[in-house]
């Protein structure tokens, strides 16, 4: 069983295993220097992935990058990635710029679709990673992660500053570990957090507040569909739902055990994956998804469809074959 790189940061039992630590473990310390150009990333551990126009975005560790341009049936390397850190997600705001972050609060930047990167923030005095970063467009954007870390930038990322955020009912202090960020189709911003918490923001990020779930468990990844619903899913396949923009949460059987660590959403559609090999998919109306798992098991991590619909799965052990 994959065990916790940080004490109470659940996310990162799938999100730092490149590092190869667990816990009790010192991080190895961050190199500001290129990524190194590996005979086969695409069996490199990978976690995230993301649509850049008509291209396919998909990063991991080691700082790897890989582009493919024909729907995901091949891959390369991206051309200049200045840091070797874990990068544990990617967002295009367009086809052309977007921004991958990670390991050590590192934060890349990338104008030319992903073919070259540059280094807009790290902070090596503490392995503070980020896990997931959203641009409303190419100039307003979000980076969360650990211990209530948030960076908001509004110049495209040539200035990050951090976000004091409110400590969440009952605490004292912000220190909600931050695993997702995204909007739904009214703008409103939404983090998947741990605790069964979602942070929600109406107004463009200035204020934040905590709605309960009902759920205890770490919630990793989160969507919204096109008609509004939003979703929310995490630990042993905990997935709930929200009509009313997140005042209140419903439980989704997601008909699985392993724990969801990528929603995405098209029009009323939304699928999934987890660990354990598994696969969800559903509607935004539906009372249960359905799923399949593999029969390998892996612990999948990030998932696209390509624009031919050929369904994309990243794993720990990279880029799988369709089953």
């Amino acid at each position: 069983m994959i065990r916790n790189l940080f004490a109470g940061a659940a996310l990162a039992c799938f999100c730092m295993i490149a590092a190869g630590q667990t816990a009790g473990d010192a991080p190895t310390p961050l190199k500001i220097e290129p990524a190194h150009a590996w005979a086969d990333p695409t069996h490199a551990m990978l976690l995230d992935v993301a649509h850049a126009g008509r291209r396919i975005v998909a990063v991991g560790e080691h700082g790897i990058v890989l582009l493919s341009d024909d729907g995901g049936r091949s891959y390369r390397q991206a051309k200049r990635v200045p840091a070797s850190s874990t990068l544990t997600a990617v967002y295009f705001a367009d086809a052309e710029h977007g921004w991958a972050v990670g390991q050590w609060g590192v934060i890349l930047a990338t104008a030319d679709g992903g073919e070259t990167w540059t280094l807009q923030r790290s902070d090596t005095s503490i392995d503070q990673p980020l896990f997931s970063v959203y641009f409303k467009d190419a100039r307003h954007g979000w980076a969360v992660g650990l211990w209530s870390l948030m960076l908001v930038t509004e110049d495209g990322g040539r200035a990050w500053k951090v976000a004091k955020l409110p400590p969440p009912p009952g605490s004292t202090k912000a220190d909600r570990n931050l695993f997702h960020i995204f909007a739904d189709r009214s703008g409103t911003l939404f983090i998947a957090a741990e605790q069964g918490m979602v942070l929600r923001s109406r107004d463009g990020g200035a204020t934040w507040e905590y709605r309960r779930t009902g759920n205890k468990g770490s919630l990793w990844t989160g969507t919204s569909s096109a008609d509004g619903t939003v979703f929310v899913g995490g630990l042993l396949g905990h997935l709930y739902r929200s009509r009313d923009g997140g005042d209140t949460w419903d439980a989704i059987d997601s008909a699985s055990t392993g724990s969801i660590t990528e929603l995405v959403a098209s029009g009323d559609r939304v699928q999934g994956v987890g660990l354990d090999g598994f696969v969800i998919s559903g509607t935004s109306t539906a009372e249960r998804f359905t799923a399949r798992q593999r029969p390998d098991r892996a612990a999948l991590t990030g998932f696209v469809v390509s624009r031919s619909g050929r369904e994309i799965l990243l794993s720990k052990d990279g880029i799988l074959k369709p089953e």
